[in-house]
């Protein structure tokens, strides 16, 4: 665990603060490495049900640290050792079976636009700002992100961001689909999605972000896994309740 890395867990909704104010959040290597273990933690609580990811102080993350690019990743070997961390972690994220959503307030820059973009939602302030800025530092971005920044906008519009490395204000964010919402309050917005996700079934959304994490790979062919998928859940606990909760006219209890 990092110290500026804090769990919490409230009933089925756990929250994950990014809390390096005197950084404006910057994640280091450190934070970076420790992301896989805090998804693990996630994924083994069976209470957890939904993974909200916020800042502190009006910053989602103001980036990765570069006070450390002239220490860690000063070499080939050091840059592929902090990439290979990055990558860690957002597989982590996006490899959790559980819905994540990012809370974003104020900045959310290159390392914070990567935490952002390996959640499966994004809920932006009214006055945040993205950017994802390596044409600023010479270094080429690494094709996971790039794929999910190209999975979020598209392929034009993720080669105008990087090409850039401009900033852009969370209306531009919502037109181009890095962001789901704009909301005057993020995180209270947020923690009401992971409520309402939390009160449904399990099974259903297990499945459908396996699915669409499928869809998006390219990969259409509804295999055995898919077909196992498909009979587990009608044979589920869950779907018997939903279809006597509908039968009965009341709300379904998973």
């Amino acid at each position: 665990m990092s110290e500026h890395l804090i769990l919490t867990c409230d009933g089925p909704v756990a929250t994950l603060t990014v809390d390096r104010p005197a950084k404006k959040n910057a994640i280091s290597y450190e934070m970076w490495a420790a992301i896989p273990g805090i998804a693990a933690r996630v994924r083994a609580d069976d209470e957890a049900r939904v993974l909200v990811i916020k800042g502190t102080e009006g910053t989602f993350s103001a980036g990765a640290d570069i006070s450390e690019f002239s220490t860690l990743r000063r070499d080939p070997a050091g840059a592929r050792r902090y990439a290979d961390a990055i990558e860690a972690a957002t597989k982590a994220l996006t490899g959790l079976a559980k819905p994540t959503i990012a809370a974003i307030t104020g900045f959310c820059i290159g390392g914070g636009c990567e935490l952002a973009l390996a959640c499966d939602l994004r809920i932006a302030a009214t006055d945040a700002r993205f950017g994802v800025t390596p044409s600023k530092l010479g270094i080429v971005f690494n094709l996971p992100s790039t794929k999910q920044l190209v999975d979020a906008v598209g392929p034009a519009w993720a080669k105008q961001i990087l090409f850039t490395g401009d900033i852009i204000d969370a209306d531009t964010a919502l037109r181009i689909g890095l962001v789901n919402e704009v909301h005057a309050e993020p995180v209270k917005r947020a923690v009401e999605l992971a409520t309402t996700m939390a009160s449904r079934s399990q099974v259903t959304i297990r499945g459908a972000k396996d699915i669409v994490g499928r869809i998006v790979d390219g990969r259409y062919e509804e295999d055995e896994e898919v077909h196992f998928m498909y009979s587990a859940s009608v044979n589920s606990p869950d779907y018997a309740e939903g279809v006597s909760a509908f039968l009965e006219k009341r709300h379904p209890r998973f």
